[in-house]
C-alpha cells in the first residue's frame, strides 16, 4: 500500500477529538463546520491538516470516498 493510500485510510477513520462533534468521523461532520474553520483558521498540527483535507474533499463532493473506504476496509490501525 502506498503512503497516499495509507493516509486516506487513516483519514477515513479519524475522529474529531473535541467540541460539538467529538467522536464523529471527520467525514461525517457537516460541511458548514469545516467552512467556519476554513474562514477562522484550522487548528495547528495533524488535526488541522486532516480537517483541511476533509474540507477539500467535501467542497469537491468527494467525502463519499472516505465513507466507502470505511465500508470496504476494516479498521486496521489506531490513529
Amino acid at each position: 500500500m502506498t503512503q497516499n493510500n495509507e493516509d486516506l485510510l487513516r483519514l477515513a477513520y479519524t475522529k474529531m477529538y473535541f467540541g460539538k462533534y467529538k467522536d464523529w468521523y471527520l467525514s461525517d461532520i457537516p460541511e458548514p463546520y469545516f467552512v467556519w474553520f476554513n474562514q477562522k483558521g484550522f487548528p495547528p498540527g495533524k488535526t488541522g491538516e486532516q480537517m483541511r483535507a476533509v474540507f477539500e474533499l467535501k467542497v469537491n463532493g468527494l467525502e463519499f470516498l472516505l465513507k466507502e473506504i470505511r465500508k470496504k476496509y476494516p479498521r486496521p490501525h489506531k490513529n
